[in-house]
């Protein structure tokens, strides 16, 4: 890591020197955890958010102490970070995922009057960017696959200043590629996924949520990733925990994958890409998990943050996380979504084999949860309007000019 400092322009994502790939990190001026008690959400941990304004109605993670899942695992200590919708417990992020945390620390951060956002997504980043740049007005396009349109179901139309890209026969790495080259066409802002240091830091409040309402910092902590941008910014904020002196250890980061695709779990087992057996399903169970050009080598990235936690990456077949999905609808009465129930399979599995100590303090993210609940509150309709481009368009590299021309003019 060099000692390269500048000031945030709200933009940067990468540094200028010439070395190996390092993520950016943030210094804040203040170095003790004082969450404001006048703000709720997010931005009550304003002074570990790299932001320039705020949203005063954006809302945050709800942590809570389990009885129902952790009584079926026979876990002593086990907390719940609950990302989604759920009137009950007061967690209101109306899309149903904590990506709604990373778009409200995303869009706090950018300059006023910024070029076009350009992002990427399997699914459920792209509907947290969706309602929030509309809301606010943010230029902004967003990149999927068309695979990936049936998890935007949307309660307002898009804005004008909003464009939605799917492309046919894609992946999330496939979106991520064309976001890239789209951005550079527009001369637009990248917003670059887990280089982008406002995404981590707002996906970090999950552990500062917790860190409010548990008696200490957690021994374990379990998480699905697909990039693994929540996993570092949750690390990143249990280091600075830990030297403002809340908790003595970081916890153990124990990630989660889908059995087939896992690149991140892969790599950490030195493994060439697995190929599926013939009698695979063809679909991940959560294809948000699947990004197959992960920040893992980075310095500062995913396998950096699991060697200095001693933690691990597991995966769970469809058979475990589609059970752990009915389990947990069962003992804690709210549906979760398909990465969520993958994090609780492996926990299942940790706690089952003796990885996870019964009587250790473990907190489980909830990726996304309450679809469920939000659809009997609201009416959803398909995201739209939306631009298709074919498979044989971004197969051959090329840019469609009319989606080139309509982008360049979001306002």
């Amino acid at each position: 890591m060099c000692a390269w400092r500048t000031d945030d322009d709200g933009l940067l994502l990468d540094c200028p020197g010439a070395h190996e790939r390092a993520l950016l990190q943030v210094e804040y001026r203040a170095r003790r955890f004082t969450p404001d008690p006048a703000r709720t959400g997010l931005f009550r941990y304003r002074d570990w958010l790299p932001v320039r304004r705020e949203f005063p109605e954006a809302g945050g993670t709800v942590t809570y102490r389990s009885t129902g899942l952790a009584g079926s695992l026979r876990l002593r200590d086990l907390w719940i970070a609950f990302n989604g919708y759920w009137p009950e417990r007061a967690c209101a992020l109306e899309t149903g995922t904590f990506k709604e945390l990373e778009a409200f620390c995303v869009l706090a951060r950018l300059p006023d009057d910024p070029p076009p956002l350009v992002l990427s997504s399997a699914g459920n980043t792209a509907a947290a960017f969706a309602v929030l740049a509309s809301r606010y007005r943010v230029p902004c396009v967003i990149v999927v696959p068309a695979s990936g349109l049936g998890t935007l179901a949307l309660r307002e139309p898009l804005a004008p200043c909003v464009r939605l890209v799917a492309l046919e026969q894609a992946d999330y790495s496939d979106a991520i590629l064309f976001a890239d080259a789209l951005s550079g066409a527009l001369g637009g802002a990248l917003e670059g996924g887990t280089r982008n240091v406002a995404r981590r830091a707002g996906l970090a409040t999950v552990l500062l949520s917790a860190i409010e309402a548990m008696p200490g910092m957690p021994d374990f902590y379990f998480q699905a990733v697909g990039s693994g941008a929540g996993a570092i910014g949750v690390h990143e904020a249990a280091r600075r925990l830990v030297d403002a002196g809340t908790g003595q250890v970081p916890p153990r980061l124990m990630l989660c994958q889908n059995a087939f695709p896992a690149p991140l779990y892969d790599a950490w087992r030195g493994n060439r890409p697995r190929q599926a057996a013939p009698s695979a399903p063809l679909r991940a169970f959560a294809p948000e998990l699947t990004n197959r050009h992960p920040p893992y080598a980075a310095s500062g990235g995913v396998r950096d943050c699991l060697v200095e936690s001693g933690g691990d990456l597991m995966i769970a077949d469809h058979a475990a996380a589609d059970a752990a999905r009915d389990l947990f609808a069962d003992v804690e009465h709210i549906d979760i979504e398909p990465a969520a129930a993958v994090a609780v399979a492996c926990l299942r599995e940790a706690v089952g084999d003796g990885t996870v100590p019964r009587d250790a303090t473990v907190l489980l993210n909830i990726t996304g949860g309450g679809r469920r609940r939000i659809a009997q509150h609201a009416a959803l309709s398909p995201a739209d309007p939306v631009t298709v481009v074919p498979a044989a368009d971004w197969h051959a590299g090329e840019l469609p000019t009319d989606l080139l021309r309509t982008c360049a003019v979001l306002r």
